[in-house]
């Protein structure tokens, strides 16, 4: 079975560049958004397997997109992604109800497998 994926990042190159990343690993991108309320609307409608959630959404938070998801049942799992170190976010990580952390230069589908521990 295929992974399922929803991405929620503010940056349009980034969601191309993912998008293509991705679907060439074998991962089905199911949807794509760049905000929270979105989010939570995207992946209610489409029960993705996993949600990639960036950190910093322009005046949001992925961090708030991950408590929304939760709040509202979402059991799939959240991983966190960013351009920033993980080491900045590593409390707020630790705190929200997410899967782990990827460094945005260090998305794939064995990455995500990674943090799942599906690999």
């Amino acid at each position: 079975m295929q992974l399922r994926c929803v991405i929620v990042d503010d940056d349009e190159r980034f969601l191309d560049i993912a998008r293509t990343s991705l679907e060439r690993d074998g991962v089905i991108v199911a949807g794509v958004t760049d905000s929270r309320a979105a989010a939570v609307q995207l992946v209610a409608a489409l029960q993705p397997d996993v949600v990639l959630a960036d950190i910093r959404l322009g005046v949001e938070s992925g961090f708030d997109v991950a408590r929304d998801l939760a709040a509202n049942g979402h059991a799939g799992p959240i991983i966190m992604i960013s351009s920033y170190a993980e080491a900045d976010y590593a409390d707020l990580i630790a705190e929200a109800p997410v899967a782990g952390f990827l460094p945005k230069t260090e998305l794939s589908a064995a990455a995500i497998s990674r943090v799942l521990g599906t690999a």
